[in-house]
């Protein structure tokens, strides 16, 4: 068979892409290694409707609800090269089988770089997390802890007092933040912890090389992201690097370099949620709908 549309991820950006093709009866596979990204947590929130369901609870309904369309079918796997045909692509899964698409959207996720401290990613959407959107509310104004990474951490920083009291650490990189800074943080009530972190223990204790121990109830880390498909490049999509990681190039609706290639979700936006990736796939399969029309693959 050829598809009329291959989408590589089957995760919230992926299944939202599926629903406007499914229902304009359109030929769709979903192609999926089952690699959420959120995997690590066990509840979603800021989803309407949906606010404090289970995570893979939301993957599933959505699936149910795709199954109903009888052109929509399901590719259980990994994808490992992508080669262009005259009809389109063709698609190589687990470097086992083919599929042939004319259209293809990438909604494949992205890949956190967490800092390499003991004890943090086994803690990782526990009492770990990126976003305070989606986790800060469930804290309780509990005591909490942003990892200073980047710039963008001291911004985090101060936004953070609004959901608990905070403690900005350092963690030696003591060049990150300067008077004024300092001072901004200082109304704020954030506290500033220079200290180089040891470990992470029990819930979220931070062990600090000096002795000291700070116990928090969560911790917050704004992580830079990557893209580790290694066929993204052979397919020839432009992909931008930002201070926050990187994404792939699109436009306003989700094209990207290469003709017939759309890409939504975490590995084409920035600002990782459900809500944003839900939006984008959207626009993605509405986008590749049309061009299958407007473009002459009818």
């Amino acid at each position: 068979m050829l598809y009329d549309v291959a989408i590589i991820g089957g995760s919230y950006a992926g299944l939202s892409a599926a629903m406007p093709l499914a229902r304009a009866r359109r030929n769709i596979a979903i192609i999926d290694a089952g690699q959420r990204r959120n995997r690590f947590a066990e509840n979603s929130h800021g989803f309407l409707t949906q606010d404090g369901t289970q995570a893979s609870e939301i993957i599933e309904i959505a699936k149910k609800q795709l199954e109903a369309y009888s052109t929509v079918h399901w590719q259980n796997g990994g994808v490992k090269k992508i080669a262009k045909i005259d009809e389109g692509f063709c698609i190589c899964i687990d470097g086992v089988y083919s599929i042939q698409t004319k259209k293809i959207i990438i909604a494949a996720g992205v890949t956190d770089q967490l800092p390499e401290i003991p004890g943090l990613a086994e803690r990782w959407g526990k009492t770990v997390f990126h976003c305070p959107y989606c986790h800060g509310y469930e804290l309780e104004q509990g005591k909490i802890g942003i990892l200073a990474t980047s710039e963008h951490s001291l911004q985090l920083a101060m936004m953070l007092p609004d959901w608990g009291p905070t403690t900005l650490l350092l963690n030696g990189n003591d060049q990150l933040i300067h008077t004024e800074w300092h001072t901004s943080l200082q109304k704020r009530g954030v506290i500033v912890e220079p200290c180089l972190i040891q470990e992470i223990r029990g819930e979220a204790e931070i062990v600090f090389t000096d002795g000291k121990v700070i116990a928090l109830d969560g911790l917050f880390i704004p992580t830079r992201t990557y893209i580790t498909q290694p066929w993204l490049a052979e397919l020839g999509c432009e992909v931008e690097d930002t201070p926050f990681g990187q994404i792939i190039k699109t436009n306003a609706t989700k094209d990207t370099t290469v003709k017939g290639v759309f890409a939504c979700g975490d590995i084409a936006r920035l600002g990782g949620s459900v809500p944003f990736a839900v939006a984008d796939g959207m626009m993605a399969g509405v986008s590749a709908h049309r061009s299958l029309i407007l473009n002459g693959s009818s």
